[in-house]
């Protein structure tokens, strides 16, 4: 699923290369890019342990369990993310000379800093959603999503932007990260909308239905029973 998000992201360099003044436009898109992917780093790392731990919880019959790893790696992910935030807002002008010391670059990614700020600070959380729901077995369901607000929506918008609007490489930029929140936002409440309950429910079924086939719908129903007495208690 994150294959896709990179795919885009080469997708608007070579985009931001039929402009005008393109050397310098993807001069600053590519140092955007490269801190961007610094920081991404950090936001992978939680995409893979919380995929694992929600996974662990989940395989262990413990719902509440793969519910408070979610909450946690999103907390401390966009903590991380709010704390980069605030880093290129202040040195937006001096970040990119670690880069380069062209003048009219740096000036360019001066003027991207914000969009950088706020794709950071967006990439804190879809990449996290995107390990829950790897842990939660929804891959299948999610790439469809992730496929449709990337290229239905980012690509369009961004071509809208940049070209239509003469927003340049700001607005095949903002477009494409338009792509990105409305995927975040629909992973979000798939997430918040999850009964974790049901979601143990269902592994468990599947994991019995494989090792012991015509007993599986027995025993299913009898760990409902278990915690319904549990609640009830």
């Amino acid at each position: 699923m994150e294959q896709l998000g990179e795919l885009v992201l080469q997708d608007m360099i070579v985009m931001t290369g039929n402009l005008e003044n393109a050397k310098i436009a993807v001069d600053a898109l590519s140092v955007c890019m490269s801190i961007n992917g610094w920081e991404l780093m950090i936001p992978f790392a939680f995409f893979a342990g919380t995929g694992v731990r929600v996974a662990n919880e989940l395989g262990a019959g413990n719902g509440k369990g793969a519910k408070f790893a979610t909450v946690v790696s999103v907390s401390e992910s966009v903590v991380i993310g709010l704390v980069f935030w605030v880093l290129i807002i202040l040195f937006h002008n001096e970040f990119a000379l670690i880069y380069t010391t062209s003048e009219e670059v740096l000036s360019a990614v001066s003027k991207l800093s914000i969009i950088l700020a706020f794709t950071v600070l967006l990439n804190s959380v879809q990449p996290i959603l995107s390990g829950v729901a790897v842990g939660s077995g929804w891959q299948s369901y999610v790439a469809y999503i992730n496929l449709g607000c990337y290229y239905l929506i980012g690509v369009p918008l961004g071509v809208l932007m940049g070209w239509v609007f003469h927003q340049g490489v700001l607005g095949i930029w903002a477009g494409m990260i338009g792509g990105t929140a409305v995927q975040t936002v629909i992973l979000a409440i798939i997430t918040m909308r999850c009964d974790w309950e049901k979601e143990v429910i269902h592994i468990t079924m599947s994991k019995i239905a494989g090792s012991e086939g015509d007993d599986a719908c027995k025993k299913v129903d009898g760990i409902e029973k278990q915690r319904t007495a549990c609640h009830d208690g």
